[in-house]
Parts: C-alpha cells; structure tokens; sequence
C-alpha cells in the first residue's frame, strides 16, 4: 500500500522528466496525503498533458462518492479484474511524478515510517489510473489511484507492497490507449534492485498537517539532536547554592 508520498522536484526538473508542454508552478510537497490534489501526466490528444486531480479514485458509475470507499491504490494483480478499475485500465492509465513515498513498518504493532527514494535523486512516475465523475448536477471531478506490486529486494524489509515504478522509456507504452491492457501490465513488476534507497524517519510524517524538510531527517539524527538539545539545557541549568539554603 502507498498511502503517503513526495515530490518535491522543482517544477522545472519535473517537465523536463516528464516532456509534458504546460509549464505549471508548484511548491515542494513533503507529504502528500489522501484526497488531495496530486499532478498526474496522462495522454490527451496524442500529448502528454500535466494536470490536478484529487487522489482516491472514484469510477464513473458511482451515484455518490460519499458512500463509496477511497480507492488510493488499485492492486496490479486484479487491476484488471476489479470493476473499479477495469475501464480506467483499458482508457486512462497516467504517470503520477514522485520523488519517494512513506512505507511504514510494523514491529509488534508498532508501525515506526520509512522514506523510500531513488538513490539517485532524481524524480520517478508512478503507474496510476484516472476517472472523471459526473454527478447529477452536472459537477465534475477527475480523480486517480497508484497501482501497486509486490516490492522489491529493496522495500520487502520494510513492507511487502510498493508503487509501481514506471521506467521513462516506457513512459509511452503505458500512456498509449491502444496498448491494450493485458499487455500493459506486463510494466506492473517491482523495481529493480539497487534502484531505491529506504531509512527511517521521525514519526511526525503521521501528521498531516506536518509538511516540511525535516520530515526527511533520518530518524537517528533527529532522535541525537533532540538528546543534545536536551543535554544543552541542563548543562545550562544554574546549580543551587548551598550557602543561601543553609539560611532558611
């Protein structure tokens, strides 16, 4: 399952990475989170086109997204299979840009984070699906879900499911409606060896709300700092003067 994740290249990298011709300007995001707005890249008129849309996808047939559960992931092994995602699969498939995603581990139910990233640096495309729900007053809203594998030798510590990562060159292959399923999933593997990096971080990525650079600090360094700090203050802490107390 991914149910967090960054990007946090700069606007310019990402177009670059993705070749898509609007040049869009959006800050650094830290931890992205269900039901937001993420960019995604899929095919309109035969271009790669940048645009929003909410994550948790919601299909076409559904009469009102309030009873319907959030579909952040779609399973690569039935994503051809599911009626949730079976059209989306065939029409819609999209690149979503990252630049890593939060997995968290689970250890005698503590679940403690980890970031996963490219070893490398640079930005990634995960295989998504989008839809476009129409409701009955005629309000539209376009949405989209990550589809996930198995993970790799890199992830498999951690958890046992990750995003797809689609390789650039086959950016094409996945985008092209004529490509059709069956042989599309033949991108829905895990990534190769050696490709990501993954440590463990504070777990104030837990929050939502929280959305900054230190959410990257490994949790060891953030864990030292705050044992220094703490250090710091009581070195500074004044003695108690033994003479003045004598008096009372």
């Amino acid at each position: 399952m991914c149910g967090r994740y960054l990007i946090i290249s700069s606007p310019e990298a990402i177009q670059r990475f993705f070749q898509y011709p609007e040049r869009p300007n959006f800050p650094a995001r830290y931890n992205v989170a269900p039901t937001q707005p993420i960019p995604i890249v899929r095919l309109a008129e035969g271009r790669r086109q940048f645009v929003l849309v909410r994550w948790g996808l919601i299909p076409a047939w559904v009469k009102d997204p309030r009873d319907f559960s959030l579909l952040i992931n779609a399973r690569g092994q039935s994503v051809n299979d599911k009626p949730a995602f079976r059209y989306a699969m065939k029409r819609r498939r999209c690149l979503i840009p990252a630049d890593g995603f939060y997995e968290w581990k689970d250890e005698s139910g503590r679940k403690r984070p980890y970031v996963v990233r490219p070893r490398d640096g640079s930005p990634i495309a995960f295989a998504g699906l989008w839809e476009s729900w129409m409701g009955p007053n005629g309000e539209e809203m376009e949405t989209a879900a990550i589809i996930t594998t198995e993970a790799s030798r890199d992830v498999a510590h951690i958890h046992d499911r990750m995003p797809v990562i689609v390789p650039p060159d086959a950016f094409d292959f996945w985008l092209d409606p004529h490509v059709d399923a069956e042989t599309a999933t033949a991108l829905i593997v895990p990534a190769p060896a050696g490709l990501l990096e993954a440590y463990e971080v504070s777990t104030a990525v837990n929050r939502v709300a929280n959305d900054s650079p230190v959410l990257l600090d490994p949790a060891l360094a953030q864990a030292e700092a705050a044992h220094e700090g703490t250090a710091a203050k009581l070195a500074k802490k004044p003695k108690k003067d033994d003479r003045q107390a004598s008096l009372f």
